[in-house]
């Protein structure tokens, strides 16, 4: 990952879960099994826990990049250091046939350029995979109405970035937002699954859901006929932020292609 600061001491440093890694390999190999990847970037290696993951499963050869190379325990894997709130990547032009970035885009104070970045690098019909945590959960969105800050987004002191009490965590990004970013990177194919269902979430459920689904789609009737915020381009994206996934799930995971040139 890449905190917002870094100076931060490196235990606090926040690394994502093995549930979180097994559905990204799940969404990896549902995406390109069959073709098969070789060249891989993981963003925000940390301990190099998914890059493990993927040489056995997919037999990669794959790059670590990350804001420092003391949170790595893989023997022999070198470290790209980037801190991406101020440098660009270091790699040419369509190097990587897939990259994978798990909890970063939070941490990001440019989330856009980077994702334009990550374009760059990818080789058309390269599949990216990013994480962030489900800031549109039901627990989320109730943390949201009555304290005003999403769950794992809290309150940050003023002008002392060392102490950043939520791990760097400055830039909460919804998926809708998040999609509408990559696509307008250049990606296509966006799809959506989340690591896994929250328990006390579906609880909330049994209550929530049918307030959620009648006023949400209320709103969205407006945006279509009133404000005409809602066109064909973007309604499934629209139509996924009152989803079931959406409501219960933990954390997002985000799959995107870079496209193919038509050469006709």
């Amino acid at each position: 990952m890449f905190e917002s600061n870094r100076n931060q001491p490196h235990a606090e440093a926040k690394v994502s879960t093995e549930r979180i890694y097994q559905a990204v390999l799940r969404a990896a190999a549902r995406h390109g099994e069959r073709s098969g990847f070789k060249n891989h970037l993981d963003v925000g290696a940390g301990t190099g826990r998914l890059i493990e993951l993927f040489r056995e499963r997919f037999g990669t050869e794959s790059r670590a990049c990350d804001y420092t190379d003391q949170l790595m325990t893989l023997p022999g894997q070198k470290v790209d250091i980037v801190n991406l709130n101020h440098e660009p990547f270091p790699y040419a032009e369509a190097t990587f046939d897939i990259i994978t970035a798990t909890e970063v885009v939070e941490h990001l104070e440019r989330c856009r350029e980077v994702l334009r970045e990550l374009h760059r690098i990818l080789r058309p019909g390269g599949l990216c995979i990013l994480t962030t945590p489900n800031i549109l959960n039901l627990n989320s969105r109730l943390r949201f109405l009555w304290f005003g800050f999403w769950n794992l987004f809290g309150p940050l002191p003023v002008k002392n970035s060392a102490l950043y009490s939520t791990g760097g965590h400055i830039n909460p990004v919804s998926y809708f937002y998040l999609a509408h970013a990559l696509i307008d990177a250049g990606f296509e194919s966006v799809t959506l699954t989340v690591d896994k269902y929250q328990r006390s979430a579906l609880i909330k459920l049994l209550f929530w859901l049918w307030p959620v689904q009648i006023l949400g789609a209320w709103s969205y009737r407006t945006e279509v006929l009133k404000y005409r915020t809602v066109d064909a381009n973007n309604a499934p994206l629209v139509k996924a932020m009152n989803s079931i996934p959406m409501l219960l799930g933990r954390t997002i995971i985000v799959s995107v292609r870079k496209p193919t040139p038509n050469l006709c």
